[in-house]
């Protein structure tokens, strides 16, 4: 193994957590941002709207960026925008400001999403062996160390804009040194007729069981403490540890889910990932009391974990580049990030939220069904590097 390929790997797993640790900060300080502008609940859920628009639009528009770029290029474009991003802001003096800010953020952080996931693929592949789960277990570090780095600054007394602002200047030259670490991805020539190609089927087929994997992750992270709050009747600091509970249960499974792959397959991890997400989600929604639900929420997390790095890492296998397929299945994933939330928040008004919160338990049967059209043997992960550089990293796997 070269000491380049060790460092592109350190390099991959850091900016995964510096993207957990942005946008978490952005998320857990969000009631200090109400403060500070003297917001309503609709202009908040028109600033995450925006944020969330303005990473899908990135995401989508991935494709030929990527196949003509690659990962590297746009990562040392995209990482130190998101910083600047994230620092415009926590500096934003009022709500026009804010949304040209948060739109700049979302954006940046939509290029960053899926480059950072093309250039998982690309170690992976020069390691010869599965690593997306790792690397995605560093987002899980990111984000819980945002929700501690938050209630540390709420203890000291910061302002949403010292907060916000220091997290943007302490990443954004971290975001520039780590763009001398990353590997090159083979360059692509395109033609008319590669131009018109459409991706495998396959790769549409992994970004809908994204899809389903993000509606359920979007649905915990907005609705389940207003659930445990309002249908369990549990007190405010109970319902709030259902999310970092759900995140611990992630971070846990992504530690450990790079072994199972080698042990089971993505099929196989797939199918169980998505009958476990739907029984836990069933036991949320038929527990008796909050604390039940709370623990359950874990095991939710546990199983919803895997499915998306599984996805990425197989749609990467699927063309002769990892940057378009992980692109067009990282858009469809995102999307259900985005509609989650929203549904649920259509079917509550329609019926209560915790016959709404059932469209968890179908995600997850659909996740398993459609697991099953998957290939019983997926693409074997070789590496895309020169043979005087693969041989190493061959003999350590």
């Amino acid at each position: 193994m070269t000491r380049d390929l060790r460092i592109a790997r350190h390099g991959a797993v850091l900016t995964f957590v510096l993207a957990g640790l942005m946008v978490g900060t952005m998320t857990v300080r969000i009631p200090a941002l109400t403060d500070k502008l003297g917001l309503s609940e609709s202009a908040v859920g028109a600033i995450l709207l925006v944020w969330g628009l303005g990473a899908l639009v990135t995401m989508q528009s991935m494709r030929r960026v990527m196949a003509r770029a690659g990962s590297r290029a746009v990562l040392r474009v995209g990482g130190p925008l998101t910083a600047i991003g994230l620092l415009a802001v926590g500096l934003a003096p009022d709500l026009p400001l804010l949304m040209a800010a948060v739109a700049l953020f979302g954006m940046a952080f939509g290029t960053v999403d899926v480059a950072m996931n093309a250039q998982g693929s690309t170690v992976e592949q020069a390691y010869g062996r599965p690593l997306m789960n790792g690397m995605h277990a560093g987002w899980c570090v990111g984000a819980i160390s945002a929700g501690a780095l938050g209630s540390v600054a709420i203890a000291l007394g910061l302002s949403f804009t010292a907060n916000v602002a220091l997290i943007g200047l302490v990443a954004l030259p971290v975001m520039v040194v780590l763009g001398r670490t990353y590997l090159p991805e083979a360059p692509v020539v395109e033609t008319a007729a590669t131009a018109r190609r459409r991706l495998p089927p396959i790769v549409y087929l992994l970004g809908a069981i994204m899809f389903f994997a993000f509606m359920v992750e979007g649905t915990v992270a907005d609705w389940n403490g207003l659930y445990l709050r309002d249908e369990l009747g549990a007190p405010e600091a109970l319902a709030v540890l259902g999310y970092p509970v759900f995140e611990a249960g992630m971070l846990v499974a992504r530690l450990t889910g790079d072994r199972l792959r080698t042990r089971f397959g993505v099929r196989g991890m797939l199918t169980v990932s998505g009958l476990a997400t739907g029984g836990f989600f069933a036991i949320v929604l038929l527990a008796p009391a909050a604390m039940v639900a709370v623990s359950a929420m874990f095991f939710v997390g546990l199983g919803v974990a895997t499915i998306s790095p599984l996805t990425l890492s197989l749609a990467g296998t699927a063309t002769d580049t990892p940057g378009p397929a992980i692109a067009q299945a990282g858009a469809m994933g995102y999307a259900g990030l985005l509609l989650g939330p929203v549904a649920i928040g259509f079917l509550s008004d329609a019926t209560s939220l915790r016959t709404a919160l059932g469209i968890g338990v179908v995600l997850g049967l659909l996740i398993a069904l459609a697991s099953r059209l998957l290939p019983r043997h997926e693409p074997a992960v070789i590496s895309a590097l020169p043979v005087r550089e693969r041989e190493p990293a061959e003999a350590a796997a």
